[in-house]
């Protein structure tokens, strides 16, 4: 196993209630997982899995529609304390970031892991890069994630809503802010023609 500091990015879909109804005490349970771990700017692992919901099994017509999940698929996932042991097991690190876009990945993990009475298995710092983008580009709106690749120019990871898609484009774009930030930290030294007037000099020599 790698030693040192690695950054796991974190990425997770959940159900979600009709437009217009929802059952009484529905919350979203996650149905699908992504996590990409990185160890000095190299992958290390991924991994992604289903997760069956239990409290509300059923998915919403615009839940299949929006993330175009079925309900095969999670019925065959994985048992939510299972997913945790899981996740126990892959974040197990010496040192360790968690990235999310976003704040509702660890507030929805949170809430599952509350509603199954199940310990929070995570105990690292969390980084919001959704956050950090805004700060690092000045006062803005908070906007998607694939909104904020496109602004740079690049394009997503494979496929919008698919969690691990979305955990390697979280990290593509912690990549490029992060490239940003040692710029402006270590600017490029100027040249001597930067440094120095040279017409000035120029003139100053012909007088």
């Amino acid at each position: 196993m790698t030693t040192g500091h690695h950054h796991i990015f974190i990425d997770f879909e959940f159900t979600m209630p009709d437009h217009k109804t929802s059952p009484k005490g529905f919350f979203p349970e996650i149905i699908e997982a992504g996590i990409v771990i990185v160890h000095q700017d190299a992958i290390v692992q991924t991994y992604s899995t289903y997760v069956k919901p239990t409290f509300f099994p059923l998915l919403t017509e615009r839940c299949k529609k929006f993330l175009r999940i079925s309900q095969e698929q999670v019925d065959k996932g994985l048992l939510f304390p299972d997913f945790i042991r899981k996740l126990r097991e892959i974040v197990h690190k010496d040192e360790y970031t968690i990235v999310t876009w976003g704040n509702m990945d660890m507030k929805v993990l949170r809430q599952n892991c509350q509603m199954h009475r199940i310990p929070f298995p995570l105990k690292s710092k969390e980084l919001d890069l959704s956050m950090e983008y805004k700060k690092f580009f000045g006062d803005r709106n908070q906007i998607g994630l694939w909104k904020a690749v496109e602004e740079y120019g690049k394009e997503g990871t494979g496929s919008h809503h698919r969690a691990l898609d979305d955990a390697l484009t979280t990290y593509k774009i912690f990549q490029l802010v992060e490239k940003d930030k040692q710029y402006l930290a270590k600017p490029k030294p100027t040249t001597i023609g930067e440094r120095i007037d040279l017409t000035k000099m120029l003139g100053k020599l012909a007088t």
